[in-house]
């Protein structure tokens, strides 16, 4: 296959082309506008292949968008081009309208006349794979809203579901009502509405996944792990938002890349698939896990912990997130490879490797200052 993937300058992006061309024989033409959370440095190990192709391109720019589909003729569109972090959307929203749900709509007019014009065949194979959020469904109940003894609500192993062995906390499944609460992930919820109107109205071939908080290599440092390790790192203090104890279920980013690759491939038109790790956790215990690793990996004397400090919750911020996975393993047969605590080693020990990375990816424009505090 020919792969256009929008946004594969960014995290999760740049990890899904590193898979498809590491692993398969199909080619991709990445379009990425390169904004403060896009860079090329992340893709540096397949960017010589004769099957990859860069376009620098805006996903609102419909004059360039046609072009990009008419000169590569792809097989299918993997949409992930998105702003993504909550905070600046607290504090600039207007920029996520305009991407997430402007660009999408520009997207998806684009790929409708690219994909009726497709002669018969391959328009019966075309796909449109709008890649999302959990964070679409607001959260969940948490622990601490029950009294001590109803507290002991696992979550179910992987390919169960809720109520599969009993009384758990609910997870989120695929016919969750959408409760979206900052301006990010309402304008992903606007964008997966629009995806799916545009298959209803049009007959477009969509797909739709959602998944909980990646983790990994290359990941922007505005991020909770990035944030932790590099700020550790430095001896300077580690910031949690209220007392720490909101909850997210934690997915290794080349794990989301292998199930992104799998419904794109093999998922079934029209489905949407949600896509988690089996690894809820408090922010509070990230941030400790990190430090342990960090103590191992590179010991000081003053242990790492003493520099967590609390800081003063963002506004509407969602207490707990979980993916009921189920689905996808059973209908496609993916299920994560890394636990927590491997994929996290793996993350650490990344970022220890490459700091230089890190280093060129901060500009001038940010350097791991608080933002949303909506002051």
């Amino acid at each position: 296959m020919k792969l256009l993937i929008t946004g594969g300058a960014g995290f999760i992006g740049s990890a899904v082309i590193r898979h498809i061309l590491t692993n398969t024989n199909d080619e991709v033409v990445n379009l990425d506008k390169l904004t403060y959370a896009g860079n090329l440095d992340s893709l540096a190990e397949i960017s010589s292949s004769e099957r990859y192709t860069f376009e620098q391109v805006d996903i609102c720019n419909r004059i360039e968008v046609d072009r990009v589909l008419a000169q590569y003729q792809p097989d299918a569109i993997m949409h992930l081009a998105a702003e993504s972090h909550v905070d600046r959307s607290i504090d600039g929203p207007a920029e996520f309208i305009e991407t997430n749900i402007v660009g999408t709509y520009i997207l998806l007019e684009a790929a409708r006349q690219y994909w009726q014009s497709l002669e018969v065949g391959r328009r019966t194979n075309f796909r449109f794979h709008h890649i999302s959020t959990d964070e679409v469904y607001g959260d969940l109940p948490h622990p601490n809203d029950y009294s001590e003894g109803e507290r002991n609500f696992p979550s179910p192993p992987a390919g169960e579901g809720p109520g599969d062995r009993g009384q758990s906390l609910p997870l989120f499944t695929e016919q969750t009502p959408y409760a979206p609460s900052s301006p990010y992930s309402a304008s992903k919820a606007s964008s997966d509405h629009l995806v799916r109107a545009w298959q209803r109205t049009y007959g477009l071939p969509i797909l739709v996944t959602n998944c909980s908080n990646n983790y990994g290599p290359y990941h922007f440092p505005e991020k909770l792990v990035p944030l932790i390790i590099l700020n550790a790192l430095e001896g300077k203090p580690l910031p949690v938002y209220g007392k720490g104890d909101q909850i997210r279920d934690w997915l290794y980013v080349e794990d989301h890349a292998r199930a992104l690759y799998r419904v794109v491939t093999e998922g079934k038109v029209g489905e949407t698939y949600n896509i988690g790790g089996h690894n809820e956790k408090q922010n509070i215990e990230v941030v400790h896990a990190i430090c342990d690793i960090l103590q191992e990996l590179r010991p000081q004397e003053r242990n790492y912990q003493d520099l967590i400090t609390s800081v003063k919750d963002r506004p509407g911020h969602d207490m707990r997130y979980a993916i009921d996975a189920s689905k996808i393993q059973k209908e496609l047969g993916w299920a994560p490879e890394e636990t927590f605590e491997t994929g996290l080693r793996k993350t650490v020990q990344w970022y220890l490797n490459n700091l230089d990375w890190c280093q060129r990816v901060q500009d001038g424009s940010y350097q791991r200052e608080r933002l949303g505090t909506t002051n």
